[in-house]
């Protein structure tokens, strides 16, 4: 059966440069196992599956895949999935805004100009993180212990530990391992000297299936959980543009904002590259 497929670039304000994403339409009738062993084949960080809700106050509902793994929630197959699902016809039954089905619940998206922003999602393990864990985070980054200025568990579904550093040159300037024996998913943040087109450079850190450790280009789970822990401690204040994917030839753009009720908006452009048909039965 054919079914009608998009590679989606998210984050991205010019062609090319933010996360590759794939969207699968119309996915009812493949299971967990199909779905898995398609994302693999397609070898994207995420591949999304979109197919009609089972919540009624949902507009659709989006399964997503890593190549080893479904995560209840990812912040750039939401942006990208709610993008493909309005470009191809989808009709909200809030004007404004969509509602997406996934793992971790519904996510509201309201529609802005240029580009959709997801409600971050509530922190499923905030808090201190432990020496031990710090230990093989500053293995694992090649700097020393006294380069964390502070770190804090941000994990709302995919398991984000955040570490900040002085500086964005700093955490432009690091050479992370290329494995580690344990699993492991690290978002390093740090400030851009104000002024600037961006205020916060971030790169994200996490272990695949065979126990290497890669680079994603642009993470909108981190940037969620990062914007959250920022504004909440003071650091940061709403709205600002986080970059992200430097060092893997990307150039990411996040848009954060925090409305009245002190909801943490995660914004973003996502623009279709690819549009055609899948055969996969």
């Amino acid at each position: 059966m054919s079914r009608p497929f998009k590679l989606v670039d998210v984050f991205a304000e010019a062609p090319l440069t933010g996360n590759p994403l794939a969207v699968v339409f119309d996915a009812e009738g493949l299971d967990t196992d199909a779905m898995q062993r398609i994302a693999r084949w397609l070898n994207l960080s995420e591949t999304v599956f979109l197919l009609a809700p089972t919540d009624p106050d949902a507009d659709y509902w989006a399964r997503i895949f890593t190549l080893n793994r479904e995560l209840p929630f990812a912040g750039h197959p939401t942006i990208g999935a709610c993008h493909a699902w309005l470009e191809a016809g989808g009709f909200p039954s809030t004007v404004g805004q969509v509602v997406q089905e996934c793992g971790a619940g519904l996510v509201t998206l309201r529609r802005g100009d240029g580009f959709n922003a997801f409600a971050a999602p509530p922190i499923v393990r905030g808090g201190p993180v432990e020496e031990a864990t710090l230990a093989e985070v500053t293995a694992v980054l090649g700097i020393a212990r006294d380069a964390i200025v502070d770190a804090q568990w941000v994990d709302n579904g995919p398991g984000w530990v955040a570490v900040l550093l002085e500086s964005a040159v700093a955490v432009l300037a690091l050479e992370p391992a290329r494995d580690h024996p344990t699993r492991l998913d690290i978002g390093v943040v740090g400030p851009h000297p104000a002024g600037g087109p961006t205020a916060w450079e971030l790169r994200a850190i996490f272990s695949d299936q065979y126990g290497a450790l890669r680079e994603d280009p642009v993470t909108g789970s981190l940037n969620a959980s990062v914007a959250q822990w920022l504004l909440a401690s003071g650091r940061a204040t709403a709205p600002y543009i986080a970059g992200q994917g430097a060092r893997v030839d990307c150039d990411g753009r996040i848009h954060i904002s925090q409305d009245a009720d002190g909801q943490v908006w995660v914004g973003g452009a996502a623009r279709t590259l690819v549009s055609g048909v899948i055969d996969i039965d």
